[in-house]
């Protein structure tokens, strides 16, 4: 393990992530008992798709967006991608997590995938210097206090995600329901505007 971190230290030495510094906060004892068991068990991310007119909606959407993320992956990193984005298959695997885990918060699929393009251009294992991990640039600190194991886990697509939804639905209730905002306490800018409206300009590329 220490090895493939350094390894991703050194490949990602060059490359700019929008995590910010953000701090471990004091966890109410019920809150924290509620978010471990939000981010505990990866079952395989199906979607619940019960009707023939939700398969039909589903699947237009991942065509869709299977075509806009290989067209962004081009766009940003050039015409090599990214390695654990090379497939189709891949491609797809990253997109139904992104919805399964999405509506599993209750968060528009558009909105986290517009904040996995800000965060660290859809790169798995992008560390910042403020020592986020993963595609959502999730803090280290979060396995640890919600009980999780090792941060390892967090180079991992569908328990980044799962993290990453998980806080973000928590900062939105902390805040009122004010996305901006809560989009500014994850990534550690608070009050700020640049991250909550990338993030916004982002969603727009993946709205259905």
């Amino acid at each position: 393990m220490l090895k493939l971190v350094l390894a991703v230290w050194v490949g990602l030495a060059s490359i700019s992530v929008w995590a910010g510094p953000q701090r471990e906060e004091h966890l109410a004892d019920s809150v924290r008992t509620a978010l471990s068991v939000a981010v505990s068990g990866l079952p395989p991310p199906e979607p619940y798709l019960p009707t023939a007119a939700d398969r039909k909606a589903y699947g237009a959407w991942l065509q869709t967006q299977q075509q806009r993320l290989s067209a962004r992956l081009v766009q940003l990193h050039g015409a090599t991608g990214l390695p654990e984005l090379a497939t189709l298959e891949s491609q797809r695997l990253f997109l139904q997590t992104v919805w399964y885990e999405s509506h599993r918060a209750a968060l528009d699929p558009s909105l986290v995938l517009g904040m996995a393009e800000v965060e660290s251009g859809f790169r798995k294992f992008a560390i910042s210097s403020a020592g986020a991990m993963g595609v959502m640039q999730v803090m280290p600190f979060w396995p640890r206090l919600l009980g999780q194991g090792d941060a390892s886990m967090l180079f991992q697509w569908q328990a980044n995600v799962r993290f990453a939804c998980v806080i973000l639905r928590h900062y939105i209730k902390l805040e009122d329901g004010d996305l901006a905002m809560a989009l500014g306490r994850y990534n550690g800018s608070r009050g700020q505007t640049a991250y909550p409206q990338a993030v916004l300009a982002a969603q727009q590329r993946w709205q259905p």
